[in-house]
């Protein structure tokens, strides 16, 4: 996955600093000894740092700054730290590329949380934390393409579709079975261009992040969700150094911030404009 768009940002952020000062619920830090600030071996001692891409769009993060809390990863990612016994001001972030933090070899930060979807392949290079949300992905158009009233992954098939490269809305996309190959691209941002330029009928991405696209241009549709290719359902989870001695203790964070109802409120408040589309059957 991976999520890159920068239009109609402005009211997005100013809707979030509006609401900024509830935007994560109170966290109790329950971390056991071994799972405790003070205990975790950390890149630095008593500091947490996460990765994210950049940029880093809604609604995931807000502003594309992640040091707000703002967005759904970013509240994530706080509400982690805060179970794990770190204060705010003890949590630090650093910018790096999707593909690159999803490549082997030593990481730059502790965790990363830029829309990585667990899967068996990935397992082989990298550790993930239980996972925090489920993901169904979705197919945007400009209401005068051909696209647009598609009823079914047939109607798509003869188009031109795009997404971002390395991600699992790229291998959703190929699972369409399109005439034409799926053209890939560095980030979302590149392929919604090519979609408003008209060098793509369509583009396959999440459907939170469908949402925030379409709300960016002034003729774009969903055209629908697509049925999960793989079972069970896609899931993101934050993605660790493999082996890393961090992955049990932020995976029993993220499982009692599930338990406590602490990701269905981050989810409600930051991703409920991705409301569900209809099924391409």
């Amino acid at each position: 996955m991976g999520y890159r768009w920068s239009t109609a940002l402005g009211a997005t952020v100013a809707l979030a600093l509006g609401v900024l000062g509830c935007a994560i619920p109170q966290v109790q830090p329950q971390a056991g000894p071994a799972c405790s600030s003070t205990a975790l071996p950390t890149l630095d001692p008593q500091t947490f740092t996460f990765g994210t891409d950049r940029p880093a769009y809604p609604p995931w993060y807000i502003g594309d700054d992640p040091t707000n809390g703002a967005g759904f990863e970013a509240a994530v990612a706080y509400a982690v730290a805060e179970r794990l016994g770190y204060a705010r001001e003890h949590v630090r972030w650093v910018r790096i590329p999707f593909n690159t933090a999803m490549a082997p070899g030593p990481k730059p930060f502790d965790a990363d949380l830029s829309q990585f979807s667990i899967t068996d392949q990935r397992r082989e290079i990298v550790d993930f934390s239980a996972p925090y949300y489920d993901v169904a992905q979705a197919v945007v158009a400009l209401r005068d393409s051909p696209a647009a009233a598609a009823t079914s992954q047939r109607d798509l098939r003869p188009l031109r579709i795009g997404a971002q490269v390395g991600t699992t809305s790229s291998e959703a996309a190929r699972s369409l079975d399109a005439t034409e190959p799926v053209l890939v691209y560095d980030t979302n941002l590149e392929a919604k261009r090519a979609l408003v330029d008209g060098r793509i009928h369509a583009m396959v991405l999440d459907l939170p992040s469908a949402s925030t696209v379409v709300s960016e241009l002034s003729d774009g549709v969903i055209v629908g969700q697509l049925p999960a290719v793989a079972q069970p359902a896609e899931q993101l989870g934050i993605v660790l150094d493999k082996d890393s001695p961090l992955t049990r203790c932020v995976s029993e964070a993220v499982e009692g911030l599930r338990a406590d109802g602490v990701l269905d409120d981050l989810e409600r408040r930051w991703l409920s404009a991705g409301e569900r589309a209809r099924v391409l059957g």
